[in-house]
């Protein structure tokens, strides 16, 4: 009998690649995800935190969950911010364990706007670009309920928000991150901006695509303010669909006209969640990410639905620079060694995603040797 250990070290995701500023020596990027862990008072990150990003340094780049810039940001229970001294505190622990292990971390702002609710904001009404309920459900700490018409932001609300961002990002240099990106997927804040059915405006943050887009081109910058060179990413999701979200031609079209227009500003890397897979295991669709590729010109960041082989296959193909991978992260937290080496991977429990405890979070073990022995 032999054993023998498979490794495919020539496959493209294992390559090194610069995102902007930012080098990484390989192309497998940890997504952003919502675990809900900052229990304690202050939503300081704490020691699992620590433990949890730690034990995935092994990515290309991490990012991080979604953080919020401000109180006024909140709208999902037990996610950290990065506003406070203590915030930032618990986040430099974090950063320092993974560049002690070789990683690179980059954070995410958040914003929820219109899609939080009273119960996270002492009562008063969420804030969005117009008076128009997405009618969502929010997660809140006394449960799941719908969103409330917000109030329509002023000009002094839209300016303080950008301030939120720009001080986030020194917040988060401060913290020893390598760069920031900013969030503008989903029914949050920007979306809600870049949204016509959202986003009533006649004013110059509104009436027409250009102006819709005008408060994620002024986050970008003030984003970028804090950092020398380019590491400011930006996650957007062209494809999402929700009650007040579609994702028609008309939709695409003035996407393509945002992403062009972050060519003109310091980004870093775009990245990119593309339509669900037409069915479940089947291949991320290459054309949503050649679409926004020919928009861009830089580098870009695949998201959604790729396992090992269509990750490769994206690279691949030259539609993208590096991909992302959230629930594989989950359960993996070797990811990166576990597609060098050809192994199994773990599946993760959706039971355990948002408890707030060790279980499920910090607990999934690394593969071991007798996982790659072929006999």
């Amino acid at each position: 009998m032999t054993t023998t250990c498979s490794t495919v070290l020539d496959q493209p995701l294992l390559r090194p690649v610069e995102l902007g500023d930012l080098q990484l020596p390989n192309r497998v990027v940890m997504a952003p995800m919502t675990r809900a862990r900052a229990t304690g008072a202050g939503l300081v990150p704490n020691g699992m935190h620590t433990d949890y990003y730690g034990q995935r340094a092994g990515a290309g780049l991490i990012v991080t969950e979604g953080t919020w810039v401000s109180e006024r940001a909140i709208g999902f229970p037990n996610v950290p911010g990065v506003w406070s001294e203590e915030q930032i505190s618990g986040w430099r622990r974090v950063t320092d364990v993974v560049h002690a292990l070789g990683g690179r971390i980059v954070l995410q702002l958040w914003h929820t706007g219109a899609t939080s609710h009273p119960d996270h904001l002492g009562g008063a009404l969420p804030a969005g670009p117009s008076a128009v309920d997405p009618r969502e459900r929010t997660h809140t700490p006394n449960g799941p309920k719908a969103t409330v018409t917000p109030r329509e932001m002023t000009i002094t609300d839209i300016r303080d928000t950008v301030a939120e961002y720009r001080a986030a990002a020194v917040n988060a240099r401060r913290a020893g991150f390598d760069g920031v990106e900013v969030h503008a997927l989903g029914s949050f804040l920007i979306p809600q901006f870049l949204n016509p059915r959202l986003n009533l405006r006649r004013d110059a943050y509104g009436g027409d695509p250009a102006g819709r887009r005008r408060l994620l081109m002024e986050i970008v910058d003030a984003a970028a303010a804090a950092w020398d060179g380019r590491r400011v990413g930006v996650r957007l999701s062209p494809y999402w669909t929700a009650e007040r979200f579609t994702a028609d031609e008309r939709t695409l079209a003035d996407y393509d006209a945002l992403v062009a227009e972050l060519r003109d500003h310091p980004v870093a890397y775009l990245h990119l969640r593309g339509p669900a897979p037409a069915a479940p295991g089947a291949a991320p669709d290459h054309d949503a990410f050649a679409r926004y590729r020919r928009f861009f010109g830089g580098p870009l960041i695949a998201n959604h639905g790729f396992d090992r082989e269509t990750g490769n296959a994206v690279i691949g193909a030259g539609l993208a620079d590096a991909v992302s991978y959230a629930t594989h992260f989950v359960a993996n937290p070797d990811l990166v060694a576990r597609f060098a080496l050809d192994r199994e991977l773990a599946a993760g429990d959706p039971g355990t995603y948002y408890t707030g405890g060790a279980g499920g979070y910090v607990d999934y073990p690394a593969s071991r040797w007798s996982d790659g022995v072929r006999r």
